[in-house]
C-alpha cells in the first residue's frame, strides 16, 4: 500500500496517478489481497445497487482475488496448453447458501466479471451435482475458454478484453 502502484489496465496508456487509488476501485471491495480490481464492477455504484434491490434483483458477494497472473497473456500455441495462474477465493456460508437457493428455484445467476464466473463455476465444480455448494476459501486456475461447461453461471456482464488475455 505506502510503495505500490495501483496497476490500471495497459489500455491507459498512462502511468497510474493518485486519483486512481479511489477511482479503480469497486463500492463492495472489502478484503485485501487483489493486485487488480475486478473491472467489471467497476460500473456499479451504490445507486445502481440499490436501484436493482429495488427491483428485486439480488446480490451475493463472492470474493476472488485477482493474481499477478491477469496481466499474462496467454504464451502457448494451442489454449488447451495454457497453464492458468491461481488465485484465491472466499465464498461465505450464507453466499453460498443463497446461490444453491436460487438455483433449486430456477433462478438464474448473472455474474459480474470473469472472476466471479471462476469463482461460481469452481464451487459448482467442487460440489455434487444437484447438492448444495460448499462455501469455503480455496485456490483456483480454472481456465474458462471455448467448450466449457457452465453448471452454476447463467449469463456474464463484463467488459471488453484485450485479444489473447486470460481475461
Amino acid at each position: 500500500e505506502r510503495v505500490g502502484h495501483v496497476p490500471i489496465p495497459p489500455y491507459l496508456d498512462r502511468p497510474d496517478e493518485p486519483t486512481d487509488r479511489e477511482r479503480y476501485q469497486t463500492v463492495y471491495a472489502k478484503h485485501m489481497g487483489s493486485v487488480a480490481a475486478p473491472t467489471a464492477g467497476l460500473h456499479f455504484d451504490a445507486c445502481l445497487l440499490d436501484a436493482l434491490a429495488q427491483r428485486g434483483i439480488q446480490t451475493v458477494e463472492v470474493t476472488l482475488h485477482v493474481g499477478p497472473g491477469t496481466f499474462e497473456p496467454v504464451r502457448t500455441e494451442r489454449i488447451e496448453d495454457h497453464r492458468m495462474h491461481e488465485e484465491a477465493y472466499t465464498v461465505s456460508p450464507e453466499a453460498a447458501e443463497r446461490l444453491t437457493r436460487v438455483r433449486e428455484a430456477g433462478g438464474r445467476i448473472v455474474a459480474v466479471g470473469t472472476t466471479v464466473v471462476r469463482t461460481l463455476e469452481t464451487l459448482a465444480q467442487n460440489a455434487a451435482p444437484g447438492q448444495a455448494l460448499r462455501p469455503g476459501s480455496g485456490r483456483t486456475r480454472l481456465f474458462i475458454r471455448p467448450g466449457f461447461v457452465f453448471r452454476l453461471t447463467d449469463a456474464l456482464l463484463t467488459n471488453f478484453h484485450q485479444p489473447q488475455s486470460t481475461l
